[in-house]
């Protein structure tokens, strides 16, 4: 179908998102190009959000997000448990601490039903501190939504580009779109790493969405980083708190939350403010006291606990309230951009979305015979059996009970597994995301110098450079 093109499609961007789109794309007879500017799939954004698994309750009823993350829950709940991305069934809680939050709830809820979802709930006082008996004082309700869950933030990412890589997609790392220009029947893309000719792009660049939408000849939005810091507690803390724990959310934000993870933390946040910078990920003083007021009212308990890491995540909020998803079929080229903290749980919905506008810009779709590649994603979630507790695993291969990091139990087996993945890391940050390494209480104090020499020794990496990219 490519002709003289090198690729028929080249999507920018390798986060939740676009790898969803390349996984969707690789269903059909098409040669494929994920292009990502950074050193790994997942490493911008994506990386670093809530790991909630929305039902789109509180979403504004109309929109394409409410229906995408409806869709987009109902597809990664079952892929999940297909692939083995650690997903657990919390459900979620959302708290009103004042009257004006508690007569904001049956709104909460009518807004819930027109998006489809009709099993919140209203929990009484009595009921609530039953639920969570480790609350702060002074709750006077609350919405049960009982299908608000955890998930890895980590692993649907590295799931869809494996399954993309294994069915052909070129998955091009380190690689920055520069320059687009338009031939007559598609795209010649300037790079860091020279150029490649397209017949069809698709933006799904996150932060820098309204960067390549101009390159392609638009300027219908403009994104602006919204910071959100959060802080995760010692594992100590888990006991807490059994739901997803929700503030009543603002025209801005919804709130600061406080959940559990599933690697067996407790994670307090997000803050919400608009800065200018796309690669300001530092945290700030103020934020983290208003975070930890915030906990001390929502778990008070909480904040006697240690603090494991704090970290920053950036999302791409624009102008408007809704995702930025079109195709233009004149110019070849589809956007995706505008997606902010839900995109982990619509991503599958927005790449079914994709699909459907480039079929209907004259995108041809002719499906293959063959199925998608099966995966198995590694065991990293605290309800899965775990390498260095499956004996039966230990006692076929030795190497899955040599622990290395000790405090995530991470063994030798798994970092040489990420290694020889078909999209294996290449810096500390991403065998992280893969093994969990380096994740602990000692933040890699303690293991980080044999972490990295046996990411070294399995990818032939040098030891020096994996070093000169911290976390």
């Amino acid at each position: 179908m490519g002709g003289v093109f090198d690729y028929d499609v080249a999507i920018v961007g390798a986060g939740n998102v676009g790898a969803a789109i390349a996984r969707e794309l690789a269903r059909f007879e098409l040669k494929v190009a994920l292009i990502e500017a950074g050193r790994d799939v997942g490493a911008g954004t994506s990386k670093a959000n809530t790991a909630i698994l929305h039902t789109a309750y509180d979403a504004k009823p109309g929109t394409l997000e409410a229906r995408l993350v409806a869709r987009g829950y109902a597809l990664l709940t079952a892929y999940a448990d297909e692939v083995g991305i650690p997903l657990e069934r919390t459900g979620a809680l959302l708290v009103a601490w004042d009257d004006e939050e508690l007569q904001r709830l049956p709104a909460i809820s009518e807004r819930a039903v027109k998006n489809g979802y009709d099993r919140v709930r209203s929990v009484g006082r009595e009921e609530l501190y039953g639920k969570e008996p480790h609350l702060g004082p002074g709750a006077l309700g609350a919405l049960e939504i009982p299908d608000e869950h955890i998930v890895c933030p980590f692993t649907p990412v590295l799931a869809f580009a494996t399954q993309a890589v294994l069915a052909g997609v070129d998955l091009r790392r380190e690689e920055r779109v520069t320059e687009m220009q338009r031939l007559e029947r598609g795209w010649r893309l300037e790079t860091s790493r020279g150029s490649l000719t397209t017949q069809w792009v698709a933006n799904a660049a996150g932060l820098h969405s309204d960067e390549v939408n101009r390159l392609a000849g638009h300027d219908e939005f403009t994104v602006t980083p919204r910071r959100g810091e959060l802080i995760v507690f010692d594992k100590l803390s888990r006991p807490l708190v059994r739901h997803v724990i929700l503030r009543v959310p603002t025209a801005i934000t919804k709130g600061v939350l406080v959940a559990p993870t599933v690697f067996g933390n407790v994670v307090l946040g997000p803050t919400a403010v608009d800065i200018e910078r796309k690669d300001d990920t530092s945290s700030t003083a103020e934020g983290l006291a208003y975070l930890q007021a915030q906990g001390r009212r929502i778990v008070p308990e909480l904040l006697a606990h240690e603090i494991t890491a704090v970290y920053v995540g950036l999302r791409a909020a624009t102008e408007s309230a809704d995702y930025q998803l079109w195709a233009d079929g004149g110019a070849r080229y589809a956007c995706a951009g505008g997606i902010r903290s839900t995109g982990l749980t619509s991503s599958m919905a927005i790449a079914e979305h994709v699909r459907d506008e480039l079929a209907a810009a004259g995108l041809e779709l002719r499906e293959r015979k063959e199925r998608l590649p099966v995966v198995r994603m590694p065991s990293l979630g605290e309800a899965q059996l775990r390498p260095f507790a499956d004996s039966a695993r230990i006692a076929a291969d030795p190497e899955y009970g040599r622990v290395v990091c000790f405090c995530e139990r991470v063994t030798r087996g798994e970092i040489r597994d990420a290694a020889r993945s078909p999209v294996p890391p290449v810096d500390l940050d991403g065998l992280r995301r893969r093994t969990r390494a380096l994740m602990g209480r000692c933040q890699g104090f303690f293991c980080g110098p044999s972490v990295a020499a046996a990411l070294a020794e399995r990818a032939g990496l040098d030891v020096a450079g994996l070093q000169e990219h911290p976390l």
